[in-house]
């Protein structure tokens, strides 16, 4: 870390720590997530101390970090699961500004990424459906029909975190043949209150981080016109990627805080607890565990600097991000899984953080991609008869 990062990682430590996680215990936060009411107080702390925004360009009022210091500032926020909350940099607003601002006409900024950045509203991203689109996308059910300059959508998403209370949200949906028109997967904006979008449910889920959970979206007769497509017709595939290469790694920032705490709690622990004469931390059983934390977060943490450094260079780091997401996610489960054991009978209680840190990483084993896809991915890329454009 340069000097400047260093500064950032205390000071946004200190203040998770001294000022949000008092608000882990506080009744507005339920099994969906933290209340808006709650999201908007955390923002309001994070402001007063110089931390909103840090991911968002400051051309919309953000603090323009680059994906290297967004990592050792992600990383700080991810102590609680309410930190990235506080600091805005939370799924899936982060990846949402991110794509908005590549892609948006400046219309469609003026019209959601302003309001997005500046937290006056939330965001959803409705591409996931039950039995069609998920981590392969190419299953994409849900159609949007041409109805002269307009398009109506009908489908039906699942598992949209953050969907209930959201202000607009970004829809995936396949345009068919028609006409000789452009046609293929596409985005497309909306108000949550446009006609024909409902939460038909929320899903109740092992995480609760999310403001807003996750939901299943109900789209009938959606009623869209052009100028609120998304980029270009039949592009969506291609803006997918742009916004999942880099909100993977944001995620393996986020969860890396968390693997941290969690090994924080579980060290103290080890050093006072005392079985069979000695604190267990002395004992090779917990003590192997302790060390093999220790090495899985600093693996984690070089592979995430390794990636963001590429998407700084202006690469999109879409083979090294799948390596990244898979190791990242695959470690700090093993991280949160030890602290659990570490603690024993404590470690399945919520008396600490660590029983919900295990559910939250377990969840991320799957959040934008399982491993076994990424895997898949990867091999498919190493085997191409030409790929010296891989890290060797």
């Amino acid at each position: 870390m340069t000097d400047t990062q260093s500064a950032i990682k205390d000071r946004i430590e200190t203040f998770v720590m001294d000022k949000i996680v008092p608000f882990e215990k506080d009744p507005r936060l339920g099994p969906h997530g933290p209340t808006d009411e709650m999201r908007r107080e955390l923002n309001a702390l994070a402001r007063a101390a110089g931390f909103f925004a840090p991911h968002v360009p400051q051309k919309w009022g953000g603090m323009g970090y680059d994906h290297v210091t967004m990592a050792v500032a992600f990383e700080a926020a991810g102590l609680s699961p309410l930190g990235p909350i506080a600091l805005h940099c939370a799924a899936p607003d982060e990846g949402n500004m991110n794509l908005l601002d590549k892609v948006a006409t400046d219309r469609q900024n003026q019209r959601w990424l302003k309001p997005l950045a500046a937290g006056d509203i939330r965001s959803c991203f409705c591409m996931t459906e039950p039995g069609g689109s998920g981590a392969d996308p190419t299953g994409l059910l849900t159609t949007a029909q041409y109805d002269g300059d307009d398009f109506i959508l009908n489908g039906r998403k699942w598992l949209i975190t953050g969907a209930r209370g959201a202000g607009f949200t970004i829809i995936f949906a396949n345009v068919p043949e028609s006409a000789g028109k452009p046609a293929g997967a596409t985005m497309f904006l909306a108000d949550m209150s446009t006609p024909g979008i409902s939460v038909a449910r929320d899903i109740d889920t092992m995480d609760n981080s999310f403001t807003g959970g996750h939901g299943e979206v109900a789209l009938k007769d959606v009623r869209i016109p052009k100028e609120d497509v998304l980029g270009k017709v039949g592009e969506g595939f291609r803006y997918v990627q742009v916004r999942l290469a880099p909100a993977r790694l944001t995620h393996c920032m986020r969860w890396l805080g968390g693997a941290r705490r969690a090994h924080n709690i579980a060290t103290d622990y080890a050093r006072t607890r005392q079985a069979f004469g000695k604190p267990i931390g002395q004992h090779e059983g917990v003590g192997f565990m302790l060390a093999d934390n220790e090495i899985d977060l600093q693996q984690s943490r070089l592979m995430i600097w390794w990636a963001a450094s590429l998407l700084d260079r202006g690469e999109n780091a879409r083979h090294e991000s799948s390596m990244v997401k898979t190791a990242v996610s695959e470690a700090l489960f093993r991280v949160a899984d030890r602290c659990v054991q570490i603690l024993g009978g404590l470690g399945i209680t919520r008396d600490t953080i660590v029983e919900q840190i295990f559910c939250e990483t377990r969840a991320f084993r799957i959040y934008d991609g399982p491993s076994e896809v990424h895997r898949w991915a990867i091999a498919r890329r190493i085997l191409k008869p030409d790929n010296r454009g891989l890290p060797r």
